[in-house]
């Protein structure tokens, strides 16, 4: 009813985790093409079907476990302080929320705007993987440079070093949060956990370099990098 009388084709969830999957087929039957899911806890199991039918409907969603997404100037779907961002042409996509404020203040402070920033979820099993986000970026024609924020556990940024070496022509930069995470104990995040040797910040760090990322060891490093490739 809603997208019959507003013409709705975008959708924000903040409802309890063990009833989003519900929500999710829900507005998606409605016609919504693009979800950002909010809430943490939600079951993997329900997040596996999730993605599988974001897939079969051809439909973009994020999270669960994100602080949304945001366009400066433009507009927000989630819960990021649109206070610290500003209008511009780096993107950034993170797994971690504060950390993606502290990156956009800095840049902004040194009057480099962002043209979007991406909270790409923190669960083990997201909606929209960190190689799909950078593809969208890619062919983003208001994007110059992509800035990733990650942090140790799960494949994503060695999967988005395979993307990035095969198929970016934008500069990437990296930073990865969880150096002296111990190894099989969670660090807030759900996804933030190594398990063998997966998942550690050395490995991500190692196949991110050899892909030709420049690897920021601090997020204040984020300066030089935007000097280098003479980014505003």
């Amino acid at each position: 009813e809603a997208v019959k009388e507003t013409g709705a084709n975008a959708s924000v969830f903040f409802v309890p985790a063990p009833f989003v999957l519900d929500a999710f087929y829900e507005t998606v039957d409605a016609g919504i093409e693009f979800i950002v899911v909010v809430p943490e806890h939600v079951p993997v199991h329900d997040v596996v079907k999730m993605r599988a039918y974001a897939r079969e409907k051809k439909i973009h969603a994020l999270g669960p476990t994100t602080p949304g997404i945001l366009v400066p100037g433009r507009g927000k779907m989630g819960i990021m302080p649109a206070s610290l961002f500003a209008p511009g042409r780096v993107g950034i996509i993170s797994r971690s929320g504060t950390l993606s404020y502290e990156f956009a203040a800095i840049l902004s402070e040194r009057h480099v705007g962002q043209s979007a920033v991406v909270g790409m979820g923190a669960d083990p099993v997201i909606l929209l993987n960190l190689p799909e986000i950078l593809r969208l970026f890619e062919e983003d024609e208001g994007t110059d440079a992509v800035i990733i924020v990650g942090e140790v556990g799960g494949e994503q940024e060695e999967k988005a070093a395979a993307f990035i070496s095969e198929k970016m022509t934008k500069p990437v930069a990296a930073y990865i949060a969880g150096r002296f995470s111990p190894r099989g104990k969670r660090m807030g995040h759900a996804g933030a956990i190594i398990r063998g040797t997966a998942g550690t910040v050395d490995g991500k760090l190692k196949s991110l370099r050899a892909a030709g990322v420049d690897i920021l060891p601090t997020p204040i490093h984020v300066r030089e990098w935007t000097e280098k490739h003479n980014l505003h």
